[in-house]
């Protein structure tokens, strides 16, 4: 029984550790990069079985509040290289396996 507890308590654990924002490579602005940071995280947690609509959230916001021409890809085990704007790329994990690449080229 014990051990069953024990199984759990790692799991939550596992679970816990891996449920923050986890940035790889990015070169936005400190302000810009945090908001971008949370609507990833809100539109990920929102639509947790639908990476699609994840990405489009994002990228209407991003659109939004940044102007247009946003890109978003979320998803496991891709690879990508990109033309990107100077100081408009995100590149960061979530949840343990989920990338999400959020840039803007015009």
């Amino acid at each position: 029984m014990a051990d069953t507890g024990e199984g759990k308590k790692e799991e939550a654990d596992y679970k816990r550790l891996h449920s923050f924002p986890l940035i790889r490579h990015t070169d936005m602005p400190e302000e810009m990069r945090v908001e971008a940071m949370e609507l990833c995280v809100t539109a990920c947690e929102k639509y947790a079985t639908n990476n699609e609509s994840a990405a489009k959230m994002i990228k209407e916001m991003m659109d939004k509040k940044f102007g247009s021409s946003w890109h978003v890809v979320i998803g496991e085990g891709f690879g990508f290289e990109i033309t990107y704007e100077v100081k408009n790329l995100l590149y960061m994990f979530f949840g343990g396996s989920l990338a999400v690449c959020v840039w803007k080229c015009s």
